[in-house]
């Protein structure tokens, strides 16, 4: 089994690539996805999260409000890492479940947008570091998820440097251009880990 640990600061394009390994057969684990799961309604994940941040961290219907959470959190490290406490534990629980299913060759890639930041590189056998030029990726922030300034400043502020991510990386996945640039990049990364996953 290849373990694959895959992340990138916000608005790079990791989520393109973790897509475009999928489709070519990776299993890939999403941190995010399973960090929403965790704390969806009736979970024991949300009910400590109102716990500590009150109800008005809820929309009506009694989901998470992530935007006013998020809001809360990054402008605060000593929130943010409360909230963390809350949420990795029961991430790691589920990310072991889901590894206990996959079978002994799998190329496993580890979607994990603070690989960098909790110093988690060490756990795999690759660190894949996508790459986009800060301007780049604000430009992006604001275009596709109408983000603020402010938000995108406090959103960089609390994640790795570009410095940090890429002196971590095993292999760097370039992203400034089309998406078709992007995509023959894909099936390169994706040679490149079926190489590694045989040696």
């Amino acid at each position: 089994m290849l373990k694959v640990g895959l992340t990138g600061g916000i608005g790079s394009g990791k989520s393109e690539v973790s897509r475009g390994l999928a489709a070519r057969g990776a299993m890939v684990i999403d941190a995010d996805m399973i960090a929403r799961e965790v704390v969806e309604p009736g979970t024991e994940g949300l009910e400590r999260i109102v716990a500590l941040f009150g109800p008005g961290v809820l929309r009506e219907d009694g989901s998470l409000d992530r935007g006013r959470l998020g809001s809360i959190v990054f402008a605060d490290p000593e929130k943010l890492a409360s909230l963390n406490a809350v949420v990795h534990p029961l991430v790691g629980a589920r990310v072991a479940e889901l590894l206990g299913q996959a079978d002994e060759d799998a190329i496993v890639v580890y979607d994990v947008p603070l690989l960098v930041e909790n110093g988690l590189a060490p756990m795999y056998d690759v660190v894949v570091v996508v790459d986009a030029a800060d301007e780049t990726r604000a430009e992006r922030l604001a275009r596709f998820r109408g983000m603020s300034e402010a938000d995108v400043r406090a959103r960089f502020a609390a994640q790795a440097s570009r410095e940090e991510r890429l002196r971590a990386a095993d292999i760097v996945v370039p992203n400034e251009g089309s998406l078709e640039e992007l995509e023959s990049r894909i099936e390169a990364l994706w040679a490149d880990l079926a190489a590694r996953a045989k040696a």
